[in-house]
């Protein structure tokens, strides 16, 4: 179909310009096949769970794929032209269409895992026969020291690799999304491929084989155009798939996906990045339990809530008439946003955020307590480097309603560290209480969090409370159908004291003829069978979760 690469190529162009030409295109499409890993690796983040682990598993498949590809582009390079037209309009088509596809299979069959390896070794390989055939074509411009010739490639791959990489989270995230930025990554991809093939080196094409490329190229274009007009369905579709018919809101903030489910009658669910954070259905006694016990047996004047933008947790504080102020920090303020104007979830929360003893910190949960740390008279106590000596804090109580620590980009909110700034934020006779997970799945993670927590100096006591509504599945590993598989059965949670204190804190609750709030469906004998039922899971020996060294 084309001369021998030792032939000289016929082009349009003197050949300083093709060469010029080529290098670009090599740019081009190093910068679409960045995107294209990136997206994987966000997907698979999302889709499945575990970052660290998924993107692990995207990266080194991929890599290995990439060799795969250039030992089979060698069975090209006779045919250096065509073949790099039509690796480029496939991973136009595959890259482009991957974010779409694996969305498809996990909303309507799912799971993403295979589709995820699939599409990797996919786009790998067609990745990988790129830079072969691209060094046998620019030989074909103009014949020069190899090395020279890597060089060359190589510099104008890793620089559009940076922009790729830049692209991706600062232009097409933001103002494409992720279905759509693929899609289009691919257009330009495919753009990119075709003017390489069809018109600077057309003259080595056959007319057959034009108008083959040519076609395949267009009916590529034609596809990916037609899925970015066709996205808004799609997720709409999907989104019913995975949530059914009642999604109420369904955003995107710059951090997560926020979907909120449901109405009056069947009760409210919500849902960040597919993960379950409460179901009306039960959400009361999974916060009572959380925060009255902490609210028992101390001031309470000051009240510091880790996460909980949803406003539940509030709703519980707020019905301390002692309680002067409470601050909430909120990783995500859209969050917040919807807790204060959905009228059903405002509702839910008693309109919480309205409330003028209420403030709202837009920031890492971990950021902020080292800001609010810092400002505390320096003091090493005896514990030392982990905090938990020192100068004591103003809050009587900290209540973390942090999402669980399986998932990876939170294991820094439960390591030995962020509890060692935690204790040095509470006041003298101070409380937190934390929940991590449930003691029947996962139970090695919820008792690393108890260990951590007594590393720095805390005086805890573990307690796990039953009755969360079966077939709810929260946690770090996603689920589409989110009632196919039943969830754990309790929620576990670890209340602490600070070092100053001579023993872990009671599990108790304020009776209500002593000034308590009257509540739903936690009781005392209820408390004390949670703490028998922990002690009955307890796994001792385990060692403290650190920054360096994750455990979860």
């Amino acid at each position: 179909m084309i001369d021998r690469p030792s032939t000289p190529a016929r082009l349009p162009v003197p050949a300083g310009v093709g060469r010029g030409l080529v290098l670009v295109s090599v740019f081009v499409c190093a910068a679409c096949g960045l995107v294209y890993e990136l997206e994987l690796v966000a997907l698979a983040a999302y889709l499945v769970g575990d970052s660290v682990t998924q993107a692990s598993v995207v990266l080194s498949v991929m890599v290995f794929a990439m060799g795969i590809g250039s030992l089979l582009a060698k069975r090209l390079h006779l045919h250096a032209a065509v073949g790099f037209g039509v690796i480029e309009a496939l991973l136009a088509l595959v890259g482009g269409g991957s974010a779409m596809a694996l969305y498809a299979t996990f909303a309507w069959l799912g799971e993403a895992r295979v589709a995820m390896v699939v599409f990797s070794v996919a786009i790998g390989v067609l990745i990988g026969a790129e830079m072969p055939l691209l060094m046998t074509l620019i030989q074909r411009i103009r014949a020069q020291d190899p090395g020279v010739a890597v060089a060359d490639l190589f510099a104008a791959d890793y620089v559009g690799a940076l922009l790729g990489g830049l692209m991706f989270p600062f232009l097409l995230l933001p103002f494409f999304g992720q279905l759509t930025g693929t899609l289009l990554t691919g257009v330009v991809n495919a753009l990119a491929g075709g003017f390489v093939v069809l018109w600077l080196f057309r003259r080595d094409l056959t007319v057959r084989g034009r108008w083959g490329l040519l076609a395949a190229n267009g009916a590529v274009l034609a596809l990916l155009l037609l899925g970015t007009v066709f996205v808004g369905p799609f997720e709409r579709a999907a989104r019913q798939a995975v949530y059914g018919p009642d999604v109420r809101v369904a955003v995107r903030s710059e951090i997560q996906e926020i979907v909120l489910t449901g109405d009056p009658r069947r009760g409210l669910e919500l849902f960040l990045d597919g993960r379950l954070r409460f179901s009306s259905e039960d959400e009361k006694r999974y916060h009572e339990s959380l925060v009255h016990p902490a609210m028992t047996g101390g001031p309470r004047t000051r009240v510091l809530i880790l996460g909980g933008g949803d406003g539940l947790a509030l709703r519980e504080v707020l019905r301390y008439p002692g309680v002067r102020s409470v601050t909430v920090v909120e990783l995500d303020p859209k969050v917040v946003e919807l807790a204060r104007g959905d009228p059903q979830l405002s509702r839910l929360n008693r309109s919480a955020f309205g409330d003028p003893r209420v403030r709202v910190a837009t920031s890492d949960a971990f950021n902020w307590l080292r800001d609010q740390v810092s400002r505390l008279a320096p003091h090493r106590g005896p514990h030392g480097a982990d905090g938990a000596g020192g100068e004591h804090g103003s809050y009587d109580v900290i209540v973390s309603a942090l999402p669980d620590p399986g998932i990876s980009a939170n294991t820094k909110l439960y390591s030995q560290e962020f509890y060692g700034l935690a204790a040095r934020a509470l006041s003298e006779r101070g409380r937190m209480v934390v929940h991590a997970g449930a003691c029947s799945v996962g139970s090695r993670d919820f008792w690393t969090v108890e260990s951590t927590m007594r590393s720095v100096g805390l005086r805890t006591s573990p307690y796990a409370v039953e009755g969360r509504a079966p077939g709810h599945k929260s946690g770090p590993d996603r689920g589409a159908h989110r009632r196919e598989r039943p969830g754990p059965r309790d929620w576990s949670f670890v209340l602490a004291s600070g070092h100053h204190a001579a023993a872990a804190p009671p599990v108790r609750v304020e009776p209500e003829r002593a000034g308590g709030p009257r509540l739903a469906s936690l009781t005392p004998g209820a408390l004390r069978q949670a703490v028998r039922r922990a002690e009955r899971a307890r796994i001792g020996g385990l060692p403290p979760s650190t920054l360096m060294r994750p455990r979860y």
